[in-house]
């Protein structure tokens, strides 16, 4: 018998409910609160939508999704808007603006997923195509410039391609590619102010009002926290402004602040139960093609909370990444809820035929 697993939707509900009760606090206006409910409410259409349909629906409808994800990503750098030094908004018309990068976050997942299972890797010529299918969306993201987005597209290609199976002769060799990539192709390309994202949170200290101002206040708004926190709104920090974008990229340490390290590390275990979830569910896939989409899914989350956290404690350059299901973001919001929802979809079918 096909058991229901509600554990994921559970997690996830709670994650939302507390990423609502954060963003209370940490948003400037109770507009930001509204707006977030609103998207969430959106996300559960999408969710019925996506459970309605069915795993098989679903991935019929793959290579038009990534073609149009393309389409889309596209026609951003053609008449997107720039926001915050990067182009990657698409307005059209009287519709909500929208980030083209967060649906090639779900169609890569999936079009990565139809592409891995279908034959063996043998030789390195069986990159060809996976790795086609990744370096699109992936180009076309970074030259918005989207470090961050793009970062998380290489996570998802990469963790979807370990778990199905790399022979450590052509891991060692793309360790190499990568090492002489980085700072022959990727680094020149990047904008100043994203040159100087990357290497201050290394001596945040060298620049304390300019590069690593935020960092440096976000490690103080977390330490002062304490074990149970100044109290809901009470922290200085961030209700001060010291905090910049503390409503999405540094909402971590808002709640540090006012919750404390009870809070910080209680947000932490919901989210290391989201992953067990996600990979338990994996797990109990018959179908490799279930398995990887699924862990698609796991790679994309876990990338993010894992940089967005190391981030606000200085562990990592600060790169633009939203913390899921948390931070404010419709957009970011929506996929997250998208890709979950595919996750628990695929499990659910996971004994039907294709």
């Amino acid at each position: 018998m096909n058991r229901l697993d509600l554990s994921l939707p559970f997690t996830t509900l709670i994650l939302l409910a507390a990423g609502l009760v954060t963003l209370s606090t940490a948003a400037p206006e109770f507009g930001f609160v509204s707006k977030q409910a609103g998207f969430m409410v959106v996300g559960f259409v999408f969710a019925g939508i996506i459970l309605l349909a069915g795993r098989r629906r679903i991935m019929a409808v793959v290579t038009p999704l990534y073609w149009l994800t393309i389409g889309l990503l596209v026609l951003t750098h053609l008449i997107g808007t720039e926001i915050n030094g990067a182009k990657s908004w698409l307005i059209l018309g009287p519709l909500p603006g929208f980030q083209p990068s967060e649906l090639a976050k779900i169609s890569l997942v999936l079009a990565l997923a139809n592409a891995l299972h279908e034959k063996p890797i043998q030789s390195l010529a069986g990159y060809i195509r996976p790795a086609l299918i990744v370096a699109l969306p992936f180009g076309l993201v970074f030259l918005e410039p989207d470090l961050g987005s793009s970062l998380v597209l290489a996570a998802i290609g990469g963790g979807m391609l370990l778990v199905r199976g790399i022979p450590w002769r052509h891991l060692l060799l793309f360790v190499i590619v990568i090492g002489v990539a980085l700072p022959t192709v990727v680094w020149p390309n990047l904008q100043p102010h994203q040159k100087t994202r990357l290497t201050s949170f290394l001596n945040p200290e060298a620049d304390p009002k300019g590069s690593g101002f935020q960092v440096i206040q976000s490690r103080i708004a977390i330490g002062s926290g304490g074990i149970f926190g100044k109290g809901y709104k009470e922290g200085t920090q961030a209700q001060l402004g010291f905090i910049p974008y503390r409503y999405s990229d540094f909402i971590y340490p808002v709640l540090a602040e006012e919750g404390g390290f009870v809070a910080a590390v209680s947000l932490l275990a919901l989210y290391a139960l989201l992953f067990w979830r996600l990979a338990a569910l994996a797990a109990e896939c018959p179908y490799e093609r279930d398995q990887l989409a699924i862990v698609g899914v796991l790679s994309l989350i876990a990338f993010q909370v894992i940089v967005n956290i190391g981030v606000t404690i200085g562990l990592a350059p600060v790169t633009g990444i939203t913390l899921p299901l948390v931070s404010y973001g419709g957009t970011s919001l929506l996929s997250t809820i998208v890709a979950l929802s595919l996750a628990f979809v695929i499990h659910r079918d996971r004994y039907k035929d294709w």
